[in-house]
């Protein structure tokens, strides 16, 4: 007797409650490797360069499309705190979804295989870390306690174990690392493997953890492979003024990363990193880089011990309030390093009236993009 087999696709984990948000300069192919698990999810996708240039995207997903001149008549004066020709603009789908969760991905990241050779499903783990606690006030030497098959270790206090609300799960990548300019210079054939491969002496391999990033640490984030609680800690995620006219690039997720950081120390949230992989396909070139991170690799030195350094006053509490304190602050100390400081403060404020503006019911439907959806 011939069995009967469903067409139904399985529905995905928050199908209806997370948007994927997609930065580009070129035809968006790269969805077909993700067709899998990206099919029945929403897409916001923000065209950065020139907004007559047409991207082509794979039939069969559901998407916006946001170029510079949708940007412009959305914000208006606004606009001016969105990136132009830098990945940077991405946030600015951060600032049009209505969902409660975000994953964002660069467009030359593609499916990654577990050791076992198995497809990862990377935004199903990121979801995961997202609905699981963290532990960010006390380590535990076992990783994420709240993964299958692990848990609390012996001497972890039983009135911690509840853990804290996750605002950010941050991924990693394989194949081509997350490198600066100086590192990639110098390490010009590392790369990054699901095993050791021994005549390459490969020293970086796939870790299968999940870990909370402790409270009081900073950490680099990266955003090829980022998700976040939107209506947690969205505010935040600011990817700092970068790109065009700009004395700065490459330091847009790394600036938004270290704000979340205190403000999520502040408010008591979790961060974790590790789990999940995805294969970054390709090394941009680090001549190019170096130029886009001479400055920032000065200037970290000074806008790293000031975050170390950074305490929000408790009458902050929402983030829209340690936002603007943490612009405040920027533009009073790191204004003193360098002019670009007080600028990238202004932004930083330009950023919240935004997101404050966009995201009130009144202006709900003047929002729609130009582009097409399908």
């Amino acid at each position: 007797m011939a069995q009967l087999y469903s067409s139904v696709k399985p529905t995905p984990m928050l199908k209806d409650e997370l948007d994927i948000v997609i930065p580009t300069i070129r035809n968006l192919d790269f969805l077909q490797m993700w067709r899998p698990f990206f099919e029945q999810y929403h897409l916001i996708i923000v065209q950065d360069g020139d907004p007559s240039k047409v991207i082509n995207i794979p039939e069969g997903f559901d998407y916006e499309l946001y170029n510079r001149n949708d940007i412009n008549r959305i914000l208006g004066p606004k606009a001016s705190c969105i990136s132009f020709k830098d990945s940077a603009c991405r946030c600015f789908g951060y600032m049009v979804s209505k969902k409660k969760y975000i994953y964002t991905i660069d467009d030359d990241c593609f499916v990654a295989k577990d050791p076992t050779g198995k497809e990862i499903n990377a935004l199903e783990q990121h979801i995961k870390n997202l609905l699981s606690p963290s532990t960010p006030h006390f380590f535990n030497t076992l990783y994420d306690p709240y993964r299958d098959g692990a848990d609390f270790v012996r001497g972890y206090p039983f009135s911690m174990r509840k853990g804290a609300i996750t605002a950010v799960s941050h991924g990693l990548w394989l194949n081509i690392p997350d490198y600066d300019a100086p590192t990639q210079l110098v390490k010009p054939l590392e790369k990054n493997s699901r095993k050791f491969d021994l005549p390459l002496r490969l020293p970086i391999l796939y870790v299968d953890a999940v870990m909370t990033i402790p409270k009081g640490t900073l950490f680099p984030m990266c955003g090829m492979n980022l998700a976040f609680d939107r209506e947690l800690i969205g505010p935040a995620m600011y990817f700092g003024l970068m790109g065009d006219g700009q004395p700065i690039g490459r330091y847009d997720d790394m600036w938004a990363g270290w704000c979340v950081k205190v403000i999520c120390d502040h408010m008591g949230w979790g961060v974790k990193t590790g789990l999940p992989y995805i294969w970054h396909s390709k090394a941009s070139n680090p001549f190019v880089n170096l130029k886009k991170e001479y400055n920032g690799i000065f200037w970290q030195e000074e806008a790293i011990p000031f975050f170390q350094s950074v305490t929000l006053p408790k009458e902050c509490t929402s983030v829209q309030q340690c936002y603007l304190e943490l612009a405040k602050l920027v533009k009073e100390k790191l204004g003193k390093v360098d002019p670009y400081f007080i600028t990238l403060a202004t932004g930083m404020v330009t950023w919240i009236e935004a997101w404050e503006e966009l995201n009130s019911e009144e202006r709900t439907e003047a929002k729609a993009p130009n582009g097409n959806k399908e």
